[in-house]
């Protein structure tokens, strides 16, 4: 089956030893193409060199609402041109951890989906504990393509994201006994979600506490598979063509 990673961060140190073995031990098992995303200055060049490297690997940029108060637009839009950038992101806001304030990363938000708005780039969004602001001012713009990655939210909200034509991506998450996603995932329709692993974290069962890596991609497949009583197989295909549809094809 063809296998679509859409958020890892394959540049982070936690890859250094091995990174090019994983890789390669990666695209033999399945795993066509990679999104490797971006999260700050640092990450969004890396990202950019390891998709420059990798035919299948392409890249997102973007300021994570932790490094908001860092951010440079002048540098995301310079990278943003890149032939091989398909996304802004990851962009969004936290106010579990609020490494930013909320202010700055309400402007640095919006100053990205702007961004992704005239450089027609899809937008990649985190979100935690914000599910409100982050609807409220994606609305204020209504991009067409945004994926919320690594959902947190319940029914009601997937529901909402679902009306405005949006996207709704799944990790390892949804394999944890305390798990709140089972009714997400049965009620997702099948051209609505995507899957990824955002390694090296949120590694799913049977493999917690270890590096995740786009090889653990399995895991979700089987879960979704599992909860929407459909084979692995069809998951993993309807995901792949949602997100080559999302990332890789122009309208």
């Amino acid at each position: 089956m063809n296998i679509f990673e859409t958020h890892a961060h394959l540049d982070f140190p936690q890859f250094n030893k091995d990174r090019n073995e994983l890789l390669q031990k990666c695209f033999r098992e399945d795993v066509k193409y990679i999104i490797n995303v971006g999260v700050d200055a640092k990450s969004c060049k890396a990202s950019v060199k390891l998709a420059e490297k990798y035919e299948n690997i392409f890249a997102s940029v973007g300021y994570h609402p932790h490094d908001a108060k860092d951010f440079d637009l002048m540098l995301i839009e310079k990278l943003a041109k890149h032939k091989k950038v398909v996304a802004i992101g990851e962009i969004g806001l936290d106010y579990y951890r609020n490494l930013s304030p909320r202010d700055v990363q309400k402007n640095v938000l919006r100053k990205q989906i702007e961004l992704a708005l005239k450089i027609d780039l899809p937008i990649i969004i985190h979100d935690r504990d914000a599910h409100a602001d982050i609807y409220e001012i994606l609305t204020e713009y209504n991009p067409p393509k945004v994926v919320f990655h690594c959902f947190s939210g319940d029914e009601v909200f997937a529901e909402k994201i679902i009306e405005k034509g949006w996207f709704i991506s799944l990790t390892g998450t949804v394999t944890y006994k305390n798990s709140h996603l089972e009714n997400v995932v049965r009620m997702v329709p099948k051209d609505k979600f995507f899957i990824e692993t955002d390694s090296p974290y949120l590694s799913p069962v049977p493999k917690r506490g270890k590096r995740n890596s786009p090889l653990n991609l399995r895991y979700v497949i089987e879960k979704i598979a599992d909860i929407k009583r459909l084979p692995p197989k069809m998951i993993a295909e309807m995901s792949f063509q949602n997100a080559e549809n999302f990332f890789l094809k122009k309208a």
